[in-house]
This record gives structure tokens, sequence and C-alpha cells, in this order.
């Protein structure tokens, strides 16, 4: 069985969402939501193909996979001896910029916008 790795950026941002968590909804929600992500994460070392590809559900070449849970996306990346752990984006965060680089605004927006 493999072994769950976090990257640096991804064990910051787990670290970050429990204290924002734990700022606005008490110490035990956090440990809650933190706990949930955790185990789903934990998850992938008994099915590490449970997430979805990447490459298949957003059209480009990546070998990234991802999960959803507590309206986060956990980003991850099957190894020979680990699952690795990329990083973990809110559903409000735009990860398809800061993953990948891709701009996903509608035209109208920018129109609307004048951007």
């Amino acid at each position: 069985m493999k072994k769950i790795k976090y990257t640096p950026d991804a064990a910051d941002k787990l670290r970050a969402l429990k204290k924002a968590i734990s700022q606005e909804y008490g110490s035990d929600s956090a440990k809650k939501i933190v706990k949930s992500i955790t185990d789903a994460i934990r998850g992938l070392c008994d099915n590490e193909e449970k997430g979805s590809e990447v490459s298949k559900m957003f059209d480009l070449v990546s070998d990234y996979r991802y999960i959803f849970v507590c309206k986060n996306y956990v980003f991850y990346k099957i190894e020979e001896e680990y699952i690795r752990i990329i990083n973990l984006y809110h559903e409000k965060e735009d990860f398809m910029w800061q993953l990948f680089g891709v701009d996903t605004t509608p035209q109208e927006t920018i129109d609307y916008w004048d951007e």
C-alpha cells in the first residue's frame, strides 16, 4: 500500500484552512472539517484511482487527479511509492488558473468588466 505525502503547499493550505475555520466557526468545526478532508485523503490508500482524472475532466494534459470533499478540491498525483497531495483549493478559488495557468473567465465577463 502506498503512503500519502503532502507537498509543502498542500500542508500549509490545510493548516490555513483549519485556522480560518477555527476563527470563524470554532475549533470543533475546524477539527471536524479537516478530519473529513484528511480521512478522504487517507482513503486514497485503499483506492488511489478514486478521484477523477484532471485530463479527462478539463481537457488538458496532466497526470493529476482530484477528489472533492467539504467544498474543497484535493489534487493529487499517483507516484510509484506515494500518493502525493499536490494542493487543496476551496470551490470558490480559481484552481485552474493557480495550478495550470488556464484562464476560465468567460468572454462575456471580460467584456462586461472591460478587462
